[in-house]
């Protein structure tokens, strides 16, 4: 019969035992982990499960819904990250995995989401505003750059400055664009350039990988852009890279020979410009001399017009009209009473009793001299005067005889 063994442990009280254990030691509380993402899984609860391996072994993994702030992006198959975290013993499967606090990508990954993080956080601040964006000067006397004295960068910006406005100045002032210390030296070189007052600046640099520009993402550069009194061009890499610095500066230029196009006025353009507003010019005030002119002829006519005497010589002659209007009335209206007078006198001369009298008659009165206008008046024996043209006759009547046709009346 077997020996009786009296340290006997039931399966919950090794995994409990164990996860003590585990618990116990500090490395495995807080942990950072990297490998590669496998079998991920976002369940409806919200927790997340998946695998991280590499070339010696895997962990099973897991983060619960509390935790889904610690990770900044949405983790797929295949993703290289850095998990922190604590190990611990599930009891119920006897299994230990990985507890996930905090994610996030590994090497060129964890830059990504740091820049992600940081372009959150200022454009919360309002450093992305656009009402805080400066205006570039359009004729600048000089020009300030901030990048490495060797390289393309600033090759190009003096190439095209020069082809465009040799008189533009540029004052460059040398500064760090990679590895550490470029982001202090940049910022230096802002400061710099903006004590000794340029009209605007250029801050960057040619191409390279996201760590090689890492510099133009770090928030004290940003900082210094968006305090800089001076208008800023961003001017970071090729026209696909995009840094922090291109959404605080005041212009972002998709590359350093685009930014001195930004910044620099082209003088063969601008005098082009001249001519023309100088040719617009004379043809505007030509026409203006000739509007004046006429203007001050037609005033000139109006102050002849209005004179006094003018208004003098006009009433004179008003006066004369008048004069003449009413002697052609007057000698009119004598032409017209003449004429009546003599239509009148030709009348009274044809009423007239002495035409009558030398045209043979004669006007008879009675004793009394009144005039006798009736055969019956007459009465036998009674005197009547003849009035003749040259002289009466006093007659007296013998007798009458009556006619049947009467005498005319005179």
């Amino acid at each position: 019969m077997a020996r009786e063994n009296k340290n006997v442990y039931s399966v919950g009280q090794v995994n409990t035992y164990i996860k003590n254990l585990f618990a116990q030691d500090f490395l495995l509380e807080r942990i950072a982990v990297k490998g590669e993402v496998s079998n991920c899984k976002y369940h409806t609860s919200g927790h997340i499960y998946f695998t991280l391996k590499d070339a010696t072994g895997a962990i099973a993994c897991v983060m619960f819904a509390g935790n889904r702030k610690g990770l900044a992006f949405r983790m797929k198959e295949g993703d290289n990250v850095v998990v922190n975290g604590s190990v611990q013993v599930y009891e119920r499967d006897g299994k230990y995995q990985l507890y996930a606090r905090e994610i996030t990508l590994d090497g060129a990954g964890a830059l990504y989401v740091r820049f992600e993080q940081l372009k959150q956080e200022l454009s919360e601040m309002g450093m992305f505003a656009p009402e805080y964006k400066q205006p570039i000067p359009p004729f600048i006397r000089t020009l300030g750059i901030v990048t490495a004295p060797t390289g393309a960068a600033i090759q190009d910006i003096r190439n095209i400055a020069h082809r465009r406005n040799p008189t533009v100045q540029l004052i460059l002032y040398p500064a760090l664009v990679q590895g550490e210390g470029a982001a202090a030296s940049i910022v230096n070189g802002i400061r710099a350039l903006e004590a000794l007052g340029v009209d605007a600046m250029i801050v960057g640099r040619g191409g390279g990988s996201i760590e090689d520009l890492w510099a133009f993402n770090e928030e004290i550069v940003a900082r210094a852009v968006f305090d800089c009194s001076v208008p800023v061009i961003s001017a970071v890499g090729h026209e696909t890279d995009t840094t922090i610095i291109d959404y605080v500066a005041d212009l972002r230029a998709p590359t350093p020979s685009a930014a001195a196009e930004l910044a620099v006025w082209q003088l063969e353009a601008v005098e082009e410009r001249v001519d023309d507003l100088q040719m617009e010019l004379n043809r505007q005030l030509q026409r203006h001399l000739t509007q004046a002119h006429s203007r001050m002829e037609t005033l000139m006519l109006r102050l002849r017009y209005l004179s006094p005497e003018n208004q003098l010589n006009t009433k004179r002659q008003y006066a004369v009209d008048l004069e003449d209007r009413l002697t052609s009335r007057m000698q009119q209206a004598l032409r017209e009473a003449r004429h009546r007078l003599q239509l009148l006198a030709q009348q009274m001369e044809a009423c007239s009793p002495l035409k009558k009298l030398g045209e043979g008659y004669a006007l008879v009165t009675d004793e009394s001299g009144r005039t006798v206008h009736d055969f019956a008046q007459i009465e036998t024996g009674k005197q009547l005067t003849l009035h003749m043209l040259d002289g009466d006759v006093i007659t007296r009547v013998e007798g009458k005889q009556c006619r049947k046709d009467r005498i005319p009346e005179l």
